[in-house]
């Protein structure tokens, strides 16, 4: 058992742009990675074999708030570990729950200890405090886990998001503390990210980036963007954060984003994304593909009998046609939805696999400005 080790791979200097390789005990995480979200242990509508076999998935993600309601850490820990009860063999990370408990604005209570809240299941109430989080994700057994953290909402005013992040900052130092006086639970090593946050100040951001660099954590991430902010300031925010977080450790930008979000983000120093778009766009019918951006639902592409996406490898989604698909999509057919977040995965995994290779070949910064304007159409 080791923990997670970084290596940077690239020879060529791209701006901020990295490619590197992540290690950990279920496996190498080539990095510019994106993570599809399996909230609570599956990717929705899609099969573990899919994910490993056609998406070509390295890690995915599972969340804490979820999994610890249902099917609850007791069923996990009998289970030997969420990758066995899934049938997951590859890394997964856990999300702390942090801002699944924030989004319920009217179930939970902050305080120092922790928050109080509501089960979106059953309302049953419950503590969630940066202690247990740390036991219930060494229980759900993830090879990442993040650090339990208050997520302001976008807009913040100044005196709230200073208050949030340095209750963040305590938390986080409770967070190690437990961490480091426990063990995992399946034999292998269990590695803890801790979280910026700061909402859209800078200076609360930059004093943010120190505080997290000091923990010298095996990898860090970056919270609280892409909540409603204008992109500009996402792309100014990431920048600075970047800067400030420590070169040879891997970065997390959570929760992000686009397929330009994704591209825009890797040039600024990002290593690591997740996001929930592919697959809930691709449920209501809208395709990210390497041509553009598609809504299958349109009547035009009712007689198209192309490719779904003939830029991605044979083995994806494009042994169907558009009309097809469109055709499942009027229908109702659940089909449907498992070709489209096939399709969507299998873009978002092949565009930052291309983003790797452009940087390590030198030419990254080239091919996005190709690729920007290409995917961002609609079609």
């Amino acid at each position: 058992m080791a923990a997670l080790s970084f290596e940077l791979q690239h020879g060529v200097e791209q701006g901020k742009a990295r490619a590197g390789k992540i290690s950990t005990d279920h496996g190498e995480i080539l990095t510019p990675i994106f993570m599809p979200v399996g909230t609570v242990g599956s990717v929705k509508a899609v099969t573990q074999p899919q994910l490993k076999q056609e998406i070509k998935a390295q890690i995915i993600l599972g969340n804490t708030y979820h999994l610890y309601l249902r099917p609850t850490t007791a069923v996990l820990e009998a289970a030997g570990g969420v990758h066995k009860f899934m049938g997951w063999e590859n890394p997964i990370l856990t999300d702390s729950g942090g801002y699944q408990v924030f989004s319920l604005a009217q179930n939970r209570k902050i305080q120092e200890e922790g928050v109080v809240f509501q089960s979106h299941i059953d309302g049953s109430r419950h503590l969630f405090t940066p202690e247990n989080v740390m036991d219930i994700q060494r229980s759900i057994g993830a090879d990442i886990i993040m650090a339990f953290d208050e997520c302001p909402p976008y807009p913040s005013e100044y005196a709230y998001a200073k208050k949030s992040m340095d209750l963040t900052h305590r938390w986080l130092s409770r967070c190690f503390t437990r961490f480091n006086e426990t063990d995992g639970k399946y034999g292998y090593t269990q590695n803890l990210f801790p979280i910026v946050q700061g909402s859209t100040f800078p200076d609360l951001r930059k004093a943010s980036c120190e505080f997290i660099a000091s923990q010298n954590a095996t990898g860090n991430a970056i919270g609280g963007l892409s909540v409603g902010e204008p992109e500009h300031m996402m792309y100014e925010l990431t920048d600075l954060c970047t800067d400030n977080l420590p070169y040879e450790k891997p970065r997390y930008l959570m929760g992000v984003g686009t397929p330009w979000n994704i591209l825009e983000c890797i040039s600024l120093g990002i290593d690591m994304f997740d996001c929930v778009m592919p697959t809930r766009n691709g449920r209501n019918g809208m395709l990210f593909t390497t041509k553009g951006v598609i809504n299958i639902k349109n009547k035009k592409w009712a007689l198209d009998f192309s490719a779904i996406d003939d830029g991605l490898p044979a083995e994806s989604s494009n042994y169907y046609t558009k009309a097809y698909l469109r055709h499942l999509f009027v229908g109702n057919e659940i089909l449907g939805l498992q070709i489209a977040s096939l399709q969507n995965l299998s873009f978002y995994l092949w565009l930052v696999g291309e983003a790797r290779k452009h940087i390590l070949a030198g030419d990254f910064i080239a091919w996005k400005s190709e690729m920007l304007p290409l995917i961002k159409q609609r079609l």
